[in-house]
């Protein structure tokens, strides 16, 4: 009887199943039909100017449209970092309506050729949605959005990357070539580089390794030479060592001692400023040192002498108190 039924019941052909669930459906929250989402806020004509340490101008653009709520601090920040095009020229954007509408107008047409939207009218919705949620402040997307999505025909669009390294030299070169890459692009990068070989190991050809700090050299110099997407900011760089691995001690001194040269330079008379020569000279400036540790580690932090680090070839590298480490 349950089969008689189940056959005499009409079925909607598969295609008109697929057809009807093709798209999104998307309703109205904030933008009522009809109304401009730009048309909700009152707009200003502002200069955009940035001052260095010294009182000198380091970016000026004049005459740009933002919206009146936005603070004076937002209106430098996105007009500086986010609006596409050489200064002074006609290419150049001067209104937040350019750089939202370049990025909404963006999107939506992806939406539009990958089937998304359901019809005509909640593409628009979509866009409506977006804008007005962008020019209220209630959202914002990360750098790498702003930098390249309109701008880019395969843009870069996550913030940031997680990078793996091997200890081998081609893996060590790859990586300084993928991170080149996700500067440009205006992104960050994290690391973890304990699968590399200490300092205190010998290489299999004779001599020594040259240590995971050493290493890190190139990677910081890098870093500082590709400003993210040329886009006027330092790259997002992350390291990690985990606590056991041999040259713990030397990286987390690292930063220590590069930033003591620095101070040296300052006190000759060198330029302070971020980007001066005295910081410009030393590194480590370009990335956030982490060491990662186990649960296994706190109770050790208190003082007690724990286990020796294994290096990559097994053998034993020297103890450390831990509470030093800390300190």
């Amino acid at each position: 009887m349950a089969m008689e039924r189940l056959e005499g019941m009409a079925t909607e052909p598969p295609q008109a199943r697929t057809t009807a669930l093709r798209g999104l459906t998307i309703a109205r929250r904030f933008v009522p039909p009809g109304i401009n989402p730009y048309d909700e806020v009152e707009w200003d004509i502002r200069a955009a100017v940035i001052q260095g340490e010294g009182g000198e101008t380091v970016f000026e653009q004049r005459d740009v449209e933002v919206p009146r709520p936005w603070s004076q601090l937002a209106t430098n920040v996105v007009v500086s970092k986010y609006f596409r095009g050489p200064l002074g020229t006609p290419q150049r954007e001067r209104s937040v309506r350019q750089l939202i509408g370049r990025v909404a107008s963006t999107i939506s047409t992806w939406g539009e050729e990958q089937g998304y939207f359901a019809t005509p009218q909640d593409q628009q919705t979509f866009v409506d949605e977006l804008t007005h949620l962008l020019v209220q402040q209630k959202l914002c997307f990360n750098s790498p959005v702003w930098f390249n999505v309109g701008v880019e025909e395969k843009p870069q669009c996550s913030a940031c990357f997680i990078l793996s390294v091997n200890d081998t030299m081609d893996s060590i070169l790859d990586w300084y070539r993928k991170e080149g890459v996700i500067f440009k692009g205006g992104s960050g990068s994290g690391v973890n580089l304990s699968r590399l070989r200490s300092s205190k190991e010998k290489l299999g050809g004779g001599g020594t390794a040259s240590g995971r700090v050493s290493f890190m050299r190139a990677a910081d110099a890098s870093a500082g030479v590709i400003k993210s997407g040329g886009k006027t900011r330092r790259a997002a760089k992350m390291v990690v060592l985990n606590a056991d691995h041999p040259d713990v001690i030397d990286f987390i001194r690292c930063k220590a001692e590069e930033e003591r040269k620095a101070w040296a330079l300052i006190a000759a008379g060198y330029d302070n400023s971020l980007d001066g020569p005295a910081y410009g000279s030393v590194f480590f400036q370009n990335a956030n040192n982490s060491v990662r540790v186990t649960d296994d580690f706190m109770p050790l932090s208190r003082g007690v002498r724990g286990r020796r680090g294994t290096s990559r070839a097994g053998s034993r590298a020297r103890p450390c108190r831990r509470a030093t480490s800390f300190a």
